[in-house]
């Protein structure tokens, strides 16, 4: 892929990370989310927020000039972008994966040291609570805004049993029932999710119609089948491709005959030098994960003809990051070692 690249660009792209420490700053601070009552000036955000005035002001100023907050004599406001998705409590708040971001920061930082290794490193922790909790509301904002868009490009007319395989929240296994009634769904991951999975089922008046089974698909067997669709969304990146082979045969033996799977995640280009959002997360799985990594479209069919899976295509989405899905069809005629 061939990008013009300039000074100007190179020296935007390298110092990048100052923006976006500032904004994860404004989010850490809850300073847009004390904006959201009203207008303020620097000492009445410090006062808020327990933090040092001076200090204070030169975040804000830096927040106003990159347009997130609007400066007018001395008072700062929310702008009309910061007041819809950054305000905590919101429907709209995306504040949770901008914490993701910070806490993942420091592993960014000794990406040289990731290469030079070929190993996760070891950053600073923020206390695993705190972590899962921003990963995991994190990924439901993010989810709740693509998934509408996503379940409605597939018709699973007649399919009643649908596999949510590490689903977290259950977003997607949420989304697919409402658009089609006759449809159950399982969410399958672990046990430490459930708690939320089943509140927010619950808040959709779905938990008659969605269960939850607890368990680590990497280990355990998979359970409750057999299905007639099966969903995985960013289930592979974090896998290496063995793990991924095991675990999408593992997928395609609790599949009934003729059952579909989904794959939904950041599929890289046949050359696997694009989309560039898929190639720098493999990045992020390479500081992260001991395997993990984005995949191309190849090597994912191949996994899936090996498992035993036809009518193997890829489905552009459109998503705000350029995930994609590919769609296959466990075959009718058994080919496929149980596990």
């Amino acid at each position: 892929m061939t990008t013009e690249w300039s000074v100007g660009m190179m020296l935007g792209v390298s110092g990048g990370y100052w923006r976006g420490c500032a904004l994860q700053a404004g989010v850490r601070l809850k300073i847009f989310s004390v904006l959201g009552s009203g207008p303020g000036d620097a000492a009445e955000v410090a006062g808020a927020v327990g933090s040092e005035v001076r200090a204070t002001g030169l975040l804000l100023d830096a927040l106003a000039a990159m347009g997130l907050l609007v400066k007018t004599d001395g008072l700062y406001g929310n702008s009309l972008f910061s007041g819809k998705f950054l305000v905590a409590g919101l429907p709209g708040y995306m504040g949770h994966i901008i914490l993701h971001h910070h806490h993942i920061l420091d592993g960014w930082a000794q990406l040289d040291r990731a290469v030079m290794t070929g190993k996760k490193v070891t950053r600073r922790s923020y206390g695993g609570e705190n972590e899962r909790e921003s990963f995991l509301l994190g990924m439901f904002n993010l989810a709740m805004g693509i998934a509408p868009q996503l379940v409605g490009q597939f018709d699973l007319a007649g399919r009643k049993r649908l596999l949510d395989l590490g689903g977290g929240p259950g977003t997607y296994a949420i989304h697919f029932c409402l658009a089609n009634p006759d449809l159950t769904a399982v969410i399958l991951d672990r046990p430490t999710t459930e708690p939320f999975a089943r509140q927010t089922v619950a808040r959709f008046g779905l938990a008659e119609r969605i269960g939850f089974i607890g368990g680590d698909f990497n280990i355990d067997p998979i359970s409750g089948g057999p299905y007639d669709v099966a969903w995985l969304s960013h289930i592979l990146h974090s896998n290496s491709p063995e793990e991924c082979q095991e675990c999408i045969e593992k997928t395609v033996a609790a599949l009934a005959p003729g059952g579909l799977l989904l794959i939904h995640d950041f599929i890289l280009s046949d050359d696997k030098d694009g989309p560039e959002f898929a190639a720098l997360f493999s990045l992020n799985m390479l500081v992260g994960t001991d395997g993990g990594r984005s995949y191309s479209r190849a090597e994912i069919f191949a996994m899936l003809q090996q498992a035993g899976v036809g009518d193997i295509s890829h489905r552009q989405c459109a998503t705000p990051n350029d995930s994609s899905v590919i769609c296959g069809v466990k075959k009718k005629v058994e080919g496929v070692r149980k596990l």
